[in-house]
């Protein structure tokens, strides 16, 4: 069973306008609301797939009744640890004339100790029967970057691959724990290395380096610059597909979701990386975060390249 951990569980709510104008009231073409949380985007991806996950995390209030109607709806088992205030809602703003889309978040839960405490507990319980961990997002107030730390050290005392993918601090909190895989993007790489990395050259001396500082293969997505990863014997550089997207939300999550999905079939990862690239592909022409559907995937799978580099 593939476990994923999103302390920070939440939905997207997408809206589609023709511009973006201040001081104007703007009429939406199309609004809908999407899965969000990088694990739990890597559980709504697999469950298209047709792989089952089992999703962990804090929730609250009345949207956490929707995420897990949701999930449930997909088929993923889920056991959200109930905390004070309410599961958030991120606004995604997606720009028809081609601007581009931002998103918009906040922080609503209340998590105290004991939260944790009970959130860590039924994590160690369901490594049981794991046969990798997806974790990372950003943390609700209270939680300390320790806590992806703990969480990685109990899933490699089980002989757990993880699959980590956070912004700083948590990443580097995460990854000083020896995590399998990190995917961080261009701009979680920056904050990572304390410098813009602006090419896949200075992408490639980071991973390299991450790799022989943490022992972590960095998986590293540069929306439609394409990806490199850094693996113990070989690097590869896997170009973005050329296509019209709607919107990238959830694209980087549909990497997590070929990575743990190579795992649990026991397959070389580079069958993970293509996978992740293709489901990644099929997520930018959906409006919804981390939709996709499985022909899309399918069909965009045989036309993933992975290319060495740097060798």
């Amino acid at each position: 069973m593939i476990v994923t951990l999103t302390p920070n569980t939440t939905l997207d709510l997408t809206v589609l306008i023709p511009k973006f104008e201040l001081n104007k009231t703007i009429r939406a073409n199309q609004s809908l609301y999407g899965m969000a949380g990088k694990p739990t985007d890597a559980s709504w991806v697999l469950a298209e797939l047709g792989i089952s996950s089992h999703a962990l995390g804090f929730a609250a209030g009345s949207i956490a009744h929707k995420i897990e109607t949701m999930l449930h709806g997909r088929g993923v088992t889920t056991d959200f640890v109930t905390v004070g205030g309410e599961s958030r809602v991120n606004m995604v703003i997606v720009c028809e004339d081609g601007s581009g889309q931002s998103t918009i978040t906040t922080s609503s839960l209340e998590v105290h100790q004991s939260h944790i405490d009970r959130l860590l507990t039924r994590f160690e319980g369901s490594l049981r029967n794991a046969s990798c961990v997806v974790m990372g997002g950003s943390l609700p107030e209270n939680v300390p970057p320790t806590f992806y730390a703990d969480a990685i050290k109990m899933a490699k005392a089980h002989d757990i691959p993880v699959i980590f993918d956070a912004g700083e601090p948590n990443l580097s909190a995460g990854l000083a724990a020896g995590p399998t895989f990190i995917k961080p993007n261009q701009d979680e790489l920056s904050g990572l290395v304390g410098e813009r990395v602006t090419d896949m050259a200075s992408a490639y001396r980071a991973g390299k380096q991450i790799l022989e500082q943490y022992g972590a293969s960095p998986i590293m997505t540069f929306g439609g610059e394409g990806a490199l990863a850094v693996l113990p014997d070989i690097a590869y550089y896997i170009p973005s597909l050329k296509i019209e997207v709607v919107s990238a939300a959830g694209a980087g999550d549909a990497v997590l979701a070929g990575l743990a999905a190579s795992i649990q079939r026991r397959q070389p990862i580079e069958d993970g990386l293509r996978l992740g690239m293709a489901a990644a592909a099929a997520v930018c022409l959906m409006a919804g975060t981390a939709e996709c559907r499985k022909a899309d995937v399918e069909a965009f799978l045989p036309q993933i390249e992975l290319i060495p580099y740097g060798q």
